[in-house]
């Protein structure tokens, strides 16, 4: 591998770590799936069919091929504005389904506390505020 290719793939590599590390700090840490304030990517397996915002995935860049679909919940200003946002979710160059925020909060969250052992009674009900709902 000539050196400036070996330089290309480092660069290309140390963007993409930059990336994922922004999006894990932008999602706020010590909000986990199902508490209220979460945003992120979800896992959908065994669920009831989500409601989705969109029929069709959104994708800013193409995606490799074969590249999985993310169902993401996001903040509506993030969904608005998805190529703007993408970054924070690592989302930028895969197919992304955004769940609807009625789904989320009455299906999924609930039967994901259930699931996982949360107890609603030991968790602060309010909005994380990091993020932008324009």
């Amino acid at each position: 591998m000539t050196h400036m290719k070996r330089f290309i793939a480092t660069v290309a590599l140390a963007t993409l770590a930059a990336a994922s590390c922004s999006a894990m700090a932008a999602t706020g840490v010590s909000v986990s799936v199902g508490q209220p304030g979460f945003y992120g990517q979800i896992d959908v397996g065994g669920y009831p069919q989500p409601q989705l915002v969109y029929a069709q995935p959104v994708m800013v860049r193409p995606a490799p091929y074969g590249a999985a679909p993310m169902y993401l919940y996001a903040p509506p200003g993030h969904i608005k504005h998805w190529s703007r946002y993408c970054n924070r979710y690592g989302a930028c160059n895969r197919p992304v389904y955004f769940v609807q925020d009625r789904w989320y909060r009455n299906d999924y969250a609930p039967r994901y506390r259930r699931e996982h052992g949360y107890d609603d009674r030991h968790h602060h009900h309010h909005r994380h505020h990091d993020h932008d709902d324009d």
